[in-house]
């Protein structure tokens, strides 16, 4: 049964990265492969995995009668909390930015950059996105980022070319931030690694993450941008200054809002954005409730609510499901051993869960780690393994980085890049192509000069 379960993340996997070639939507292949994989979970494993014993036992226990069916059940319902909250922040920070670009709130930032030198406009883009995903966090700039990009460039082909870029930088903004990426704050909740250990240690690899492939793809691009034409009826804009730059201040402040609220509440982050997409919709129905339907409802939430791309959102539904599936049959947990025996080396485990995550979730990857390996105390350090293990320990710092910035190799290898993938509808293969070797080359370099650093 396992090799069928990985067949079947195979195959699905290509049915996604060919949708191009197979004329198949990506977001059918995913939810085929995510379904697909827990129905044969489910019916194909009589006896509980060994690494699931003690959650039987203890579900047992708690009065689940020993079914193995409804064990599985309750696995799946207890994935689909933390999914349906990657679900719901997602599509709150979709109709975040969807309604500031409605009333074209954007133009706030857009008519403060002039430049059209394509060279020029990349490192501004890079560099925004770099720092504004350490202060919200990879998906949400990500989501901002693009709707900026379709503001400032008008060809597709080169549009995805910044875009995959906003995914490269946008991960490694995420990584030497606590709030920047999941998997970094993960390893913050959980005490693994200290707010300035994360900032002060992995910023310069983070950096280097980033200019090292935008480096390489300034030498390539030449020439200048087109930027899209807009056609506003009867010569008016759709909004006044006064809504658009309020909308504007209202959605970031709402998104800056979300990491602060789960500080302050230690609720998930989708209510944080809830709450603020609960804010900016009260705000623009006063806005415009003297306005007629026609003009009302293209600038309202239930109007934008139309505009969202659902498929984006089954898409990542169907990935999730995929990993989760995988995770519970035990093949994480299994990577994850395999990984500390034949390496046997805390910065060469890191590295390869780094480049895992580009295949797999970096999520399930890092709560595996997080599993397999404790925090020491550092009265109980007796060699360098140990050592690394100490909260704050090389370990911990570069598995932060290395699974932060791993999953810009391919574009469904992190949030962010499915996300882009999904609002863009940016082809797999030509990702791999034109983004990949620039993200790796990064991902080395960085994690070269963390080496230098502490190694």
């Amino acid at each position: 049964m396992d090799y069928i379960l990985l067949a079947v993340f195979v195959l699905g996997y290509l049915g996604i990265a060919l949708e191009h070639k197979i004329k198949v939507d990506k977001a059918a292949s995913a939810l085929l492969t995510g379904t697909l994989l827990w129905g044969l979970f489910v019916t194909g494993y009589h006896v509980v995995p060994g690494h699931l014993a003690d959650m039987f036992s203890a579900f047992s226990a708690e009065g689940g009668h020993g079914s193995l069916s409804v064990f599985y059940e309750h696995r799946l319902l207890h994935h689909m909390q933390e999914i349906s909250s990657i679900l719901f922040f997602l599509l709150g920070a979709m109709t975040i930015v969807e309604l500031v670009d409605a009333h074209e709130g954007f133009r706030v930032i857009t008519d403060r950059i002039n430049t059209n030198s394509k060279v020029k406009l990349m490192w501004i883009i890079c560099i925004l996105t770099f720092f504004f995903s350490a202060v919200l966090d990879n998906l949400t700039t990500s989501i901002v980022m693009i709707s900026l990009l379709r503001k400032l460039i008008d060809d597709k082909e080169t549009r995805w070319l910044f875009a995959g870029m906003v995914v490269v930088s946008a991960n490694a903004g995420g990584a030497w931030s606590p709030i920047g990426d999941i998997t970094t704050t993960m390893l913050w909740i959980g005490g693994q690694l200290s707010t300035s250990a994360i900032i002060v240690n992995l910023i310069l690899p983070s950096i280097v993450a980033m200019i090292v492939p935008l480096g390489i793809l300034s030498f390539r691009l030449k020439g200048t941008v087109d930027r899209p034409t807009y056609n506003i009826e009867h010569g008016s804009d759709p909004t006044t200054s006064f809504e658009r730059n309020i909308v504007f201040a209202v959605g970031v402040l709402g998104l800056l809002f979300v990491p602060v609220f789960k500080t302050i509440t230690h609720l998930p982050p989708f209510m944080g954005m809830m709450l603020s997409l609960g804010v900016i919709w009260l705000l623009t129905e006063r806005l415009h409730y003297s306005k007629n339907h026609e003009h009302k409802a293209q600038l309202s939430v239930i109007g934008v609510l139309r505009k969202i791309d659902t498929s984006s959102v089954l898409f990542f539904l169907g990935i999730l499901l995929a990993v989760a599936a995988l995770q519970e049959a035990g093949h994480l947990v299994f990577a994850a051993s395999y990984l500390r025996e034949a390496l046997n080396n805390v910065y060469l485990i890191d590295l390869s869960i780094g480049l895992l995550s580009a295949i797999v979730d970096n999520v399930p990857l890092v709560a595996a780690s997080m599993g397999m390996y404790d925090v020491i105390p550092i009265d109980a350090v007796t060699d360098d393994w140990t050592a690394a293990l100490t909260k704050d320990g090389h370990f911990w710092q570069f598995l932060a980085y290395c699974a932060g910035t791993g999953g810009s190799a391919l574009i469904i290898g992190s949030a962010a890049g499915v996300a882009v993938m999904g609002i863009e509808r940016i082809d797999f293969i030509w990702y791999l192509k034109k983004i990949s070797l620039l993200a790796i080359a990064g991902y080395f370099a960085g994690a070269g000069v963390y080496l230098l650093m502490f190694a």
